[in-house]
């Protein structure tokens, strides 16, 4: 065991502050990281890996790019933290608001999970309803409400749901499978009246990238209004990742509320909520209910957003990213293709996932093979000891930035090739 993973298990819980840090899903040790710069992240031995990780998705530019490590260092000279408004603030409101048009008002959290919690919050104080629906294996963040059949580590380890939930706050959490609009009916025609809101992924990108339909989406925004409740999008992956507007612009579906994470804070601990004036007006100090944040609109974290959405403006620069991610696409399944695995590679955009079973990619957590786990697993181990950093879990997915060249992704389909081959003579 390396030095410093036994000191970090010494002191955290399996050495590691999230839980699939720890490489548990797939088998050996985590490597400890001394730094990152555009498509390349290298660990304290020096051994620099092609990264596809890329902080879980924020990375959008790629590790360290001049222009936002540049405006926090500008920041920070100026002050680290203020805990009160501050004008990159405004700027970056500005800034998200003109990307995501149909929303008047956007308020400033610091994680995904807490966007997250705060607009379910808001959608049970606006309905005086306190039922919300979520879809089985999205995840959410660790919220209490919605780690009840959660994606993401949950399903990385196996668990259903995290212990440490009362049954009364769980029995207030209703889930479904995705893709299917009789089962929304269903349970609406049942509990209408009681449900405040359904919350999904669009994407959904925590169990694998299970890609929806248009017109399952378009009926649960029906469905919503048809019952006085909330639709909300949760876009902490997609958003600003897939299109400038995020799967709102994508799929012409306008929710009630859109929560943000990940790019909006330049790989920066930022993270958002945002919806029309009539639901806004309900958040304190306008209205009742109460959410607040001593780092909320950090002025350093809003310098990283803002440089990272004025490099993102040109919408040149998503159609260079659907290249990018079309050209790993193409390097993986030809791989797969010479060593006979059995799989495809699902895509949006930038954002990859391998689908080790047979068939089309699946768009519903119960159409997901979990036998692929085990091949992904050796898979995950030759991809690291050829250089290629891979996601530790079989239902995380994958991401190229705009630091992925053809060299990069060249080089990061070769590597996969040759784990393919080292895993074929191991059988």
């Amino acid at each position: 065991m390396h030095p410093l993973l036994e000191r970090a298990k010494k002191v955290m819980p399996g050495g590691v502050s999230s839980p699939v840090r720890a490489f548990l899903a797939v088998g050996g040790e985590p490597p400890i990281v001394a730094k990152a710069r555009g498509a390349e992240i290298t660990d304290v031995d020096g051994k620099v890996y092609t990264d596809l990780v890329g902080s879980w998705g924020p990375m959008i530019l790629g590790h360290s790019h001049p222009a936002v490590v540049e405006a926090i260092a500008r920041a920070a000279y100026e002050g680290l933290s203020f805990g009160a408004t501050c004008e990159r603030e405004v700027m970056l409101a500005e800034a998200v608001l003109c990307r995501f048009h149909w929303a008047d008002k956007v308020r400033f959290v610091s994680t995904g999970t807490e966007a997250v919690m705060s607009a379910v919050r808001l959608a049970r104080g606006a309905t005086g309803r306190s039922r919300i629906v979520k879809f089985e294996a999205c995840y959410h963040g660790h919220v209490d409400s919605l780690l009840v059949k959660g994606g993401s580590g949950l399903a990385t380890l196996g668990i259903p749901s995290s212990a440490g939930i009362p049954p009364a706050l769980a029995e207030l959490t209703e889930v479904l499978p995705l893709d299917d609009e009789k089962a929304a009916d269903a349970l609406f025609a049942e509990k209408g009246k009681e449900i405040a809101c359904v919350i999904i992924e669009p994407l959904p990108a925590n169990s694998g990238l299970l890609v929806q339909r248009r017109s399952f989406l378009e009926h649960l925004r029906k469905l919503t209004r048809e019952h006085g409740a909330l639709l909300i999008f949760d876009e902490v992956i997609s958003g600003l990742r897939v299109a400038m507007g995020g799967m709102t612009e994508i799929t012409g579906i306008e929710p009630d509320i859109v929560t943000l994470g990940k790019i909006v804070g330049g790989g920066m601990p930022v993270g958002a909520y945002l919806a029309k004036d009539a639901l806004m007006t309900q958040v304190a100090p306008l209205g009742p209910v109460y959410q607040a944040g001593t780092l909320s609109g950090n002025p350093v974290a809003m310098a990283a957003g803002l440089a990272t959405l004025k490099l993102l403006e040109d919408k040149q620069v998503y159609r260079e990213l659907d290249a990018r991610g079309a050209m790993l696409q193409r390097g993986f399944e030809r791989a797969m293709e010479r060593y006979d695995i059995v799989g495809s590679v699902a895509r949006m955009g930038s954002i990859l996932w391998l689908s080790l079973q047979k068939g089309p990619p699946p768009r519903a957590w119960h159409q997901v093979d979990m036998s692929g786990a085990k091949l992904y697993g050796k898979i995950h181990r030759h991809a690291m000891h050829n250089g290629l950093w891979m996601a530790p879990s079989a239902y995380e997915v994958a991401f190229v930035s705009l630091a992925h060249d053809a060299e990069h992704i060249e080089r990061a389909s070769q590597a996969f090739e040759r784990a393919l081959e080292a895993v074929r003579k191991e059988s």
